[in-house]
């Protein structure tokens, strides 16, 4: 439930910056009517996103129990997790410019002859968050089928999912009222350690399903049982999974792979800061 509350508020929000943005633009040049033309762009790439997922999930679930099964989420949690990684990545680089960015997006837009400029930047924005969610939603499923596979785990995810869509819809009217006062740097700085850690439990569960395949037949030993401490199927070791990628019978190449991963990720993450840092004071210098 957590993990998809943190990643529908996370995408949510994104998503939501662009349209409050062009919403707060269009109210500042008294152009209100074009408002149905960013309702037209945030529609589409809803319904669109909605039915894909769908029917991917049930597409998959025909298999269920299969090795066709496992080879579709193994495939999920690669893509999911090199999603989370180039995303958590990029909010390290935009995290101060983000809004300037945005403000410069909505501007190419509204300055299209037609209305089919608003449209496309609301569509794009809405669109491409939209299916980065259905992969995770849909790596989470397969995650908690191997929990549990009783309906209280899906409805937990909705409920999360729902919740998170709220939680983001707030902040979205907080953005469209009070414009660039929110810190929305902090906030993607925070949300992208958080998502570090939930890449790291996504990249371990591929190396699981790769060792479940026969694919690596090395790093098999079990490390350590804590099942009877910390099941994974109970709700508090869900959560820990889908936060940090908890397993109460991980073996070795798994923990080699999400502590790679996590070094990996804030060694670049750190670097990129400080790389940028130090072009910003060369710029500002010059």
């Amino acid at each position: 439930m957590l993990a998809t509350f943190i990643i529908f508020l996370r995408e949510g929000v994104e998503a939501a910056m662009i349209v409050a943005i062009l919403l707060a633009y269009l109210r500042q040049l008294g152009q209100t009517e074009h408002f149905r033309d960013v309702a037209y762009g945030v529609t589409a790439a809803f319904v669109l996103t909605l039915a894909g997922g769908v029917g991917a999930y049930f597409t998959i679930a025909h298999y269920a129990g299969s090795r066709v099964q496992l080879y579709f989420e193994t495939v999920t949690y690669v893509v999911a997790a090199v999603f989370l990684t180039l995303m958590a990545l990029w909010m390290h680089q935009h995290a101060r410019t983000m809004a300037g960015e945005l403000r410069a997006r909505s501007d190419a837009a509204l300055s299209a002859p037609n209305r089919w400029g608003l449209r496309l930047l609301a569509f794009q924005s809405v669109g491409r968050e939209g299916l980065e969610t259905m992969v995770f939603t849909l790596a989470i499923l397969f995650a908690n089928s191997h929990q549990s596979a009783t309906p209280v785990h899906d409805r937990l995810v909705i409920v999360g999912a729902l919740a998170g869509l709220a939680v983001a819809m707030v902040l979205a009217v907080m953005m469209y009222r009070l414009g660039t006062r929110i810190n929305l740097g902090v906030f993607f700085r925070v949300l992208g350690v958080v998502l570090t850690l939930f890449a790291a439990g996504l990249v371990a569960d591929a190396v699981e399903n790769f060792q479940q395949l026969g694919w690596m037949g090395v790093g098999t030993h079990v490390v350590w049982n804590t099942a009877s401490v910390l099941n994974q199927s109970s709700n508090a070791g869900d959560v820990a999974h889908s936060l940090l990628g908890y397993a109460d019978r991980p073996t070795i190449l798994q923990l080699l792979a999400w502590g790679g991963y996590v070094a990996a990720s804030l060694g670049v993450a750190r670097w990129w800061g400080r790389h940028d840092h130090a072009r910003r004071r060369a710029n500002h210098a010059a």
